[in-house]
């Protein structure tokens, strides 16, 4: 029996650009969760951008790719990267001439911008915020050595290497004392991977990349085709 569900964001429950799920999306949450699941957001996103769902209330949410996960009473679990790696990793991108953002559960800010960046932005319909105290704010977000995860082909996630979603998913079922048997996730980028192999029924989406879909239990149907809906009504989840 399914006890909690993990839900990628853009591509998952979201088109990419999309302000809002669909009416489908919506009533299969509602569904799921008045069955007594809890829904999970997961997300590359940071925990201020995560996005609030009309008539959906989510239980938890798995930010910065598993670096900070909270349920509604508490932190689970928070992981910032190590002051000396985010100062190698922003003297790199200088010497590349490229921007770059900082964010924590507090603030999100860059240190410049570029089209790229922009459109990163705009795929969750957020204000770029360019910062003179750039610098200082770097400080502030405070585990030695890194890895990089990545969902779009011109940006990447830096994140703790004891991070990612899969060790974030497998931190929650550890909190609420769930086996992996009672988990289902569902993703499309290769930031989902880990999520996908971390649960019993790791399900990719239609638009998947092909390399989640080999990696994935199940597939369904695309985001644009009611993926979600259609593949919890089929398997009676809903």
């Amino acid at each position: 029996m399914i006890k909690i569900a993990f839900f990628d964001v853009d591509g998952t429950l979201l088109k990419l650009g999309s302000k809002g799920p669909s009416f489908q999306t919506v009533q299969t949450l509602q569904q799921l969760q008045a069955k007594g699941i809890l829904l999970c957001m997961a997300t590359g996103r940071g925990y201020l951008s995560v996005p609030h769902f009309e008539g959906v209330d989510f239980d938890l949410w798995l930010t910065f790719n598993g670096s900070y996960v909270r349920s509604k009473d508490a932190v689970i679990s928070k992981n910032p990267l190590d002051a000396d790696d985010k100062r190698r990793i922003l003297h790199n991108l200088k010497q590349m001439h490229r921007a770059a953002a900082i964010s924590n559960e507090h603030f999100i800010v860059t240190n410049g911008t570029d089209p790229d960046l922009e459109q990163y932005f705009s795929f969750g319909n957020e204000k770029l915020v360019i910062s003179e105290h750039f610098d200082k704010l770097c400080i502030l977000l405070g585990t030695h050595a890194t890895q990089i995860t990545a969902w779009w082909d011109k940006a990447v996630d830096i994140i703790p290497l004891s991070c990612g979603k899969g060790n974030a998913v497998r931190a929650v079922l550890a909190h609420y004392g769930f086996s992996k048997a009672e988990a289902i996730a569902f993703g499309d980028g290769r930031n989902d991977i880990e999520m996908l192999e971390a649960v019993g029924t790791g399900v990719a989406m239609g638009n998947a990349l092909d390399e989640v879909k080999a990696r994935a239990t199940d597939c369904c149907r695309s985001v644009d085709e009611e993926g979600i809906y259609h593949y919890c009504l089929e398997k009676h989840l809903i």
